[in-house]
């Protein structure tokens, strides 16, 4: 009876021990959901360790005897934004942001990790030379110029980039200039030329408003002056002395006529003075 018993806890015993040991041989590694695993061997007292396949996630990389690891990047596409505090060829500091997507071809997985730094590939690899590739293509530039060449700075640093990445399992998708702050006076500066030019818009406007109302006024005098010279060309001794005639004609036909009139000229018409004799 003793007997049965202790075998039967010693048989407990060493289904636990197995089953521990099991436990802390054998593993699975997961690798979520657009992410790429790169899956590995810790070293234990015999062995070698290192490389032993890659998972693309979502998924395991299956049990095995070995104390596999995984290392897990993400491959899906990230925007990194990169603050810029630089000073311009006049010597004055402007602040902007500089906005990269980036993604990472799969399948790179063993290159990314062995060569990039894994999970750190964009601080090894990327950060310092972006940084570098922007402040070159900005320093060129005065303060006020920036603004109007932030598609210029834009295109030569992608350029750049693209060239720093071309043989590496980097892609940049995307590169966007953000906001560009300046210092308060050139900000003043800028304010009070804007207001400038727009100033002198107006007076330019002012002027041709001017200059066509005073085409008017010439005009105007032209077509009364020319009046005038046309109604002096007229009014002759004769058709003056017409004119009078049919006046009177008129006021005698009329029932209400109550007006005389007295002869002082010639056939009992006005005299009529021409100046031009």
């Amino acid at each position: 009876m003793e007997k049965g018993i202790g075998g039967l806890v010693s048989g407990l015993i060493s289904l636990g021990v197995f089953a521990m040991v099991t436990f802390l041989i054998y593993t699975n590694p997961y690798t979520p959901e657009g992410h790429e695993g790169y899956v590995f061997e810790q070293p234990r007292v015999w062995g070698n360790g290192g490389f032993q396949g890659a998972v693309r996630g979502p998924g395991n990389y299956g049990f095995a005897i070995w104390r596999n690891r995984a290392i897990n990047v993400d491959f899906r596409p990230q925007t990194i934004n990169e603050d810029f505090k630089i000073l311009a060829r006049d010597d004055l500091n402007v602040a902007f942001r500089f906005q990269g997507v980036f993604k990472i071809n799969e399948g790179t997985i063993q290159e990314v990790v062995e060569k990039y730094g894994g999970r750190a590939w964009y601080n090894r690899f990327v950060k310092e030379p972006f940084r570098s590739f922007v402040r070159d293509s900005v320093q060129v530039y005065d303060s006020r110029e920036i603004k109007t060449k932030r598609e210029v700075i834009a295109e030569q640093v992608q350029s750049k980039l693209m060239q720093h990445l071309q043989k590496t399992p980097f892609v940049l998708v995307k590169l966007v200039v953000g906001n560009i702050d300046y210092p308060k006076a050139v900000a003043e500066a800028v304010e009070k030329k804007l207001a400038a030019e727009q100033e002198l818009e107006k007076k330019t406007i002012e002027k041709k408003i001017a200059m066509k109302n005073a085409e008017i006024r010439i005009e105007e005098a032209k077509g009364i002056a020319q009046a005038q010279k046309i109604i002096n060309a007229t009014l002759t001794k004769n058709y003056l002395q017409h004119e009078a005639i049919s006046a009177q004609l008129k006021m005698a036909d009329s029932p209400n006529h109550t007006t005389v009139y007295i002869p002082s000229g010639t056939n009992g018409i006005p005299l009529v003075y021409d100046s031009r004799k």
